[in-house]
């Protein structure tokens, strides 16, 4: 994520929360973001598609963009509201710190969970199956750490996947060759957790998570 994205999102978070931005003002066009922050077009839509999903901004076509709400409106509203690039660099911090408490503490029912979930992903032929499995699969890595933090977590990371913006982010960026690597991937990471090998273990975690990230955002 470059950090004219940041900054980007950065500053509309801040000009929202502080009422810099107000319901009723209307934005600038999409080429002064540009400029500014030196970012595409492309980006920029997908950063303000997120704000209209959450209803903090409405387009108008032929009038332009308008501030509709602010995120204390919607503050308390039971929704967890993590963009997919956040989500990500959170991701990349936390999953691979499992693999330790995995090695230590995994036993033979964990295992046995892990490779249901593998299977299950292995054999998915649609996007929307392939995402279940893999979301799944995850969550028994959380499970195996006898940890509940990291269960929290995953739970988090999971209801973040099923917004619509990961939704679109997956299907764009999920192509049939990169869903055989994230399969050869899975495998991988379950063998080395199997043979209680901690720095392959990790080092196939942080490599896949590289991946996902790579293949959501730098495309």
């Amino acid at each position: 994520m470059s950090s004219g994205v940041k900054a980007f999102e950065q500053y509309l978070s801040d000009a929202l929360g502080s009422g810099r931005l107000a319901p009723g003002d209307r934005l600038p066009p999409e080429r002064s973001w540009c400029e500014q922050f030196g970012i595409s077009r492309g980006t920029v839509r997908r950063v303000l598609g997120r704000l209209r999903e959450r209803g903090l901004i409405t387009q108008i076509k032929g009038s332009g963009t308008f501030v509709t709400g602010t995120v204390q409106d919607h503050a308390d509203d039971g929704k967890l509201y993590t963009s997919p690039a956040e989500l990500m660099e959170a991701r990349l911090l936390i999953e691979p710190l499992m693999p330790a408490l995995i090695v230590k503490n995994a036993n033979a029912h964990d295992f046995r969970g892990m490779e249901e979930c593998l299977l299950r992903s292995e054999q998915a032929e649609s996007v929307q199956e392939f995402e279940r499995w893999d979301g799944e699969l995850h969550r028994s890595f959380a499970q195996a750490t006898h940890n509940s933090l990291f269960l929290h977590i995953l739970e988090l990371t999971n209801r973040v996947r099923e917004e619509a913006e990961w939704g679109r982010l997956k299907r764009q960026s999920l192509t049939p060759e990169r869903m055989r690597q994230y399969k050869d991937q899975h495998r991988a990471i379950y063998e080395a957790l199997l043979n209680r090998d901690l720095n392959e273990a990790r080092a196939q975690m942080l490599r896949h998570l590289e991946q996902i990230q790579s293949n959501l955002f730098d495309g």
